[in-house]
């Protein structure tokens, strides 16, 4: 419900299947001029073909609160558990496309 002192509140449902969440370990991300596409893959190892598990679309906007959200999770949570090792892979990056066609408006 929300609070009558403050309009501005919204009132977030998280139903059971949605809060078990998704596994990915790949995310693809293309982009237009209106909007930023983001699958997350699950890729597992020995198959060759992986599998898009969720997308979220996104304003311009949006996608730029959520990087600046991401940035502050992650200064907290080194805060507390130490830097985050960024491993340097022998295997080459996947390209941005990868599984799927660049975003068009």
């Amino acid at each position: 419900m929300s609070d009558p002192k403050n309009p501005n509140q919204i009132n977030i449902e998280l139903n059971e299947e949605i809060a078990q969440g998704t596994y990915s370990n790949l995310a693809v991300i293309t982009h237009s001029s209106s909007e930023f596409v983001i699958d997350f893959v699950r890729i597992m190892p020995g198959i060759p073909k992986a599998q898009v598990k969720s997308r979220i679309i996104l304003t311009p906007e949006h996608a730029k609160r959520l990087v600046a959200a991401l940035q502050d999770n992650i200064a907290k949570y080194e805060t507390v558990h130490g830097k985050i090792k960024e491993v340097k892979s022998s295997t080459p990056v996947l390209p941005l496309t990868f599984g799927g066609p660049t975003a068009q408006a």
